[in-house]
């Protein structure tokens, strides 16, 4: 009686130390800062979501300035109550002539959102961008995002070298790969992408490979949780019968 009461115990303790495993995966997953498009069909007008939920080692969130790759000229930020936000300009050096057949000698670099009160740790919050996708399926867009806090910063911006899987990055750049074009995504598109300023946005078609990896992350752990009560259950059981 006393082995199977051994063997009861380990395997409550295997699927513990399973289930704490898993928390701390989930855990490094959802503390990444992630980008979701609502669409990334090439050449189509596409909302962007950028979510996070812990701030800087624990201190709360005060500022999240988004980096628009070179690819983009321009992005129509959504208002987010509790939060200020303001377009940052650049003048390029070479004029960039756009898909449109349009030519811009200035683009908008930086969306920056402060927060009118900081967003404590482990609060999960998200912003928006619409932007005008380029034409050109298959390339990877990557967002490079500086989170300040109270007390220090982040600056995810961390990109894969060729061949590299953006999952061992300690700080990856939010990143989505453009989809191939569909009939709806050259049928016009609505307002915040205009020629003159030209909404011209981890790792997958149509959402962040981050965000597949935090879902995976707290999935695994609902199940390493189910597993260790249940272990719990048949080793209460055997005692009773012993």
């Amino acid at each position: 009686m006393k082995t199977i009461h051994r063997t009861s115990l380990r395997a409550v303790l295997a699927a513990g130390a399973t289930a704490g495993l898993l928390a701390v995966g989930a855990g490094a997953a959802s503390a990444h800062v992630n980008v979701t498009p609502e669409d990334n069909a090439a050449g189509g007008s596409s909302v962007l979501t950028f979510g996070f939920a812990h701030g800087c080692e624990g201190s709360p969130t005060s500022k999240i300035a988004i980096s628009l790759p070179d690819q983009l000229v321009d992005a129509t930020p959504t208002v987010h109550p509790g939060w200020d936000v303001e377009k940052v300009s650049e003048t390029l050096d070479t004029p960039k002539t756009l898909d449109s057949g349009a030519t811009v000698t200035e683009r908008v670099s930086q969306i920056v959102y402060t927060a009118k009160e900081p967003v404590a740790d482990g609060l999960r919050d998200t912003l928006q961008l619409q932007v005008l996708l380029p034409e050109s399926a298959g390339e990877t867009l990557a967002f490079p995002v500086l989170q300040t806090c109270e007390k220090g910063e982040t600056n995810w911006a961390d990109l894969p070298a060729e061949g590299q899987d953006p999952h061992e990055l300690e700080s990856p750049a939010p990143s989505f790969v453009i989809g191939e074009a569909s009939a709806e995504s050259h049928g016009g598109h609505d307002g915040g992408a205009s020629d003159g300023a030209q909404a011209a946005e981890s790792s997958g078609t149509g959402a962040s490979g981050t965000d597949a990896a935090t879902v995976a992350g707290w999935a695994g752990l609902g199940a390493g949780v189910l597993g260790l009560a249940a272990g719990v259950t048949a080793l209460a059981r055997t005692r009773k019968k012993g």
